[in-house]
């Protein structure tokens, strides 16, 4: 039979709203979390893969994992599982606002973004985001970026996100701020923020993919 005009309209327009809906959305949450431990609190980012932080303040024990969805933040209790190359992760019962990991090395001179959040005195949490230029040096083994001036110089900002810009809403990780380093420069010295990288981000893939890998049949004579 065919549908009124009246209730095709109404389709129509359940339809463009759930549209709208989506497309709000997602433009509006982001991957950053914030990882608390019992020592503090620092940044991670959520991937296809899972989360991913440093273990600044912890390397194991018990952890809370804060993110943010269109409607405010949500607190996820999780185990801290160690993943490789000083990266750590935790499995969370939801899925969570993610982005996809660009494993691909990031060149001398290339400026990537980084984003973090930072909690105000209300105890709320602002985003912040900033950029950086790429460095590269032969006595470091690995992701150098120069210092912007809006990066916050706080402890608790370890773990920000690096991105390669790839679109106005598309972004993709290519690593995380450890750390800073500081290198001699004939009579002057230099910092830069120290990154782990693609490199080490693979990891992270690969123990996702031994997670959902099933075990081997086990196969015994006695009950053939």
């Amino acid at each position: 039979p065919e549908s009124r005009p009246g209730a095709r309209a109404v389709l129509a327009a359940l339809a463009l709203a759930l549209v709208t809906s989506c497309t709000g959305t997602r433009k509006i949450t982001d991957p950053i979390i914030v990882v608390t431990t019992d020592n503090g609190t620092e940044l991670g980012v959520s991937t296809e893969y899972g989360v991913v932080f440093t273990g600044a303040t912890a390397e194991r024990g018990e952890v809370e994992i804060t993110s943010w969805f269109g409607d405010g933040p949500s607190i996820e209790r999780s185990v801290i599982e160690p993943v490789g190359a000083e990266l750590f992760t935790a499995e969370v019962d939801i899925d969570l606002p993610s982005v996809t990991i660009d494993f691909s090395e990031p060149r001398d001179g290339e400026r990537l973004e980084i984003r973090g959040r930072r909690r105000q005195s209300s105890g709320a949490y602002e985003e912040w985001t900033t950029t950086a230029r790429v460095r590269t040096d032969p006595r470091v083994l690995g992701l150098l970026l120069e210092i912007p001036s809006g990066f916050p110089d706080d402890p608790d900002q370890v773990g920000a996100g690096v991105f390669r810009v790839k679109g106005p809403h598309h972004r993709e990780l290519v690593g995380l701020v450890v750390g800073k380093v500081r290198l001699q420069q004939g009579s002057r010295a230099r910092r830069y923020l120290a990154v782990a990288g693609p490199n080490e981000l693979w990891r992270l893939a690969a123990h996702r993919r031994d997670l959902l890998r099933p075990d081997p049949p086990v196969y015994r004579e006695d009950i053939l």
